[in-house]
């Protein structure tokens, strides 16, 4: 196979309104495009022609913000974000270069439509049956420098799918997905430049026996995503999850939230390695039930004794039930204090305890971000707090263990909505 990357020279400053296609044709000339050529398209060009050029006189982060569907990552001045679109690039895919002064460009409101409408206007005014791709320049992570990517693609597959066909030797191959809309963007990438005045280049000689597909295609949905969240960002990621989606929750995703529960700053560590706490995992229906009935014999007790009415009474079981009786999994983190210092004074004694809560606390908090990261949603309820001992005995510990609280698991419903910035200026006081 013999790969030509073919410049197209010539193409005017594209505006708002532009026929975008018939500046292509005139600058390619006639006959030049041939059945099969793939013709790859700076997004540039495309978001000018489509009239997304916008003025930004205070500078690019009020449009970063509004193309931002979610942030993961930051660092200083930069920001990598997903788009609605999916593609997840610096800045949200806003960009400032190639533009004139107090100008920003932003991506085509459907880069796969854009493509289409290339592809049929090629067709319809020269008869060549070509596969279109509308290109960006991205970072990548783990490694420096920019690539041109796809980021809309039609008429040729966006991905081509080897699994199950064997290799050179004849073993089978299980995992390769070929990129190849990407493979396109980056030949083409090769004589666009950013510097060229050069939108568009054919790449010719593609042959592939696959259906054609959409940019789409390549983005990675977020239950195969390992690198979803910055290291800061599932952080603030992490939200009270009352309702959960279909499924179950994954074994091997409890047990690393665990883990990771488990290196919160521990009291007394130095002198006492072993950890001061347990976890319980509810997985399956009887044990969450009894768990669950254990608490409520007791709220009703107490609540009856204090003079509540059983109006009030059903209402509250009936919350928590809508919280913890839905959820696949019920996790319950005890403490235990025989690690603590024992001080005759009630003050200090009183301060050993608390050191153990508030270690509790991040303990917890480092479970729930665990879970965050790995698509899980979850709610901390202060539920077995108020019966101690039914809840202890109903799964079956100790006495010197006590529960710290449930907290509720499952799997998230959806996407969750992008958290705006926290501002900390109201709550921070540097001296």
């Amino acid at each position: 196979m013999t790969i030509e990357v073919i410049p197209v020279r010539g193409v005017p400053e594209v505006r708002e309104g532009d026929d975008l296609t018939a500046l292509l044709l005139e600058a390619l000339g006639p006959g030049t495009l041939r059945d099969g050529d793939v013709l790859a398209v700076t997004q540039k060009a495309v978001s000018k022609a489509e009239g997304r050029l916008v003025p930004a006189p205070d500078g690019k982060e009020e449009w970063v913000a509004r193309e931002t569907r979610r942030v993961v990552a930051r660092r200083d001045d930069l920001v990598i974000a997903e788009t609605r679109h999916g593609l997840v690039c610096a800045s949200a895919g806003v960009d400032e270069s190639n533009v004139p002064a107090g100008m920003v460009t932003l991506l085509p409101e459907d880069p796969d439509a854009s493509a289409r409408v290339l592809r049929e206007g090629i067709r319809s005014r020269t008869g060549a049956e070509v596969g279109v791709v509308v290109t960006d320049t991205f970072g990548r992570p783990w490694r420096r420098g920019l690539v041109d990517v796809a980021i809309g693609c039609a008429g040729i597959p966006a991905a081509v799918d080897l699994r199950g066909t064997p290799d050179s030797l004849g073993r089978t191959l299980e995992v390769t997905v070929v990129a190849l809309a990407d493979q396109v963007a980056a030949a083409a990438g090769l004589v666009t430049g950013k510097a060229g005045s050069i939108p568009a280049a054919v790449v010719r000689g593609i042959t592939v026996d696959a259906p054609a597909g959409a940019s789409r295609d390549l983005v990675r949905p977020p239950d195969e995503d390992l690198f979803r969240f910055g290291a800061l960002e599932v952080i603030s990621a992490r939200r009270t999850v009352r309702e959960f989606g279909p499924g179950k929750v994954p074994r091997e995703a409890l047990i690393r939230a665990v883990a990771a529960a488990l290196t919160a700053p521990v009291p007394h560590g130095s002198r006492h390695p072993s950890r001061p706490w347990a976890w319980v995992l509810l997985e399956s229906e009887p044990a969450r039930r009894r768990y669950l009935h254990a608490m409520a014999e007791a709220w009703v007790r107490d609540l009856r004794a204090d003079g509540i009415g059983e109006g009030v009474i059903e209402r509250r079981l009936a919350g928590s039930d809508e919280v913890l009786g839905r959820a696949p999994v019920l996790a319950v983190p005890h403490l235990s204090l025989d690690r603590s210092d024992r001080y005759p004074d009630e003050r200090r004694a009183q301060a050993e305890r608390e050191m153990f809560l508030l270690a509790t606390g991040a303990a917890v908090q480092s479970f729930m971000v665990a879970l965050t990261a790995q698509g899980c949603g979850s709610a901390w309820l202060s539920s077995s707090l108020f019966c101690k001992d039914e809840a202890r005995e109903a799964v079956d510990l100790g006495a010197g263990w006590l529960p710290m609280g449930t907290v509720a698991v499952g799997p998230l419903p959806g996407e969750p909505s992008s958290r705006p910035p926290v501002d900390p200026s109201a709550n921070l006081h540097l001296r």
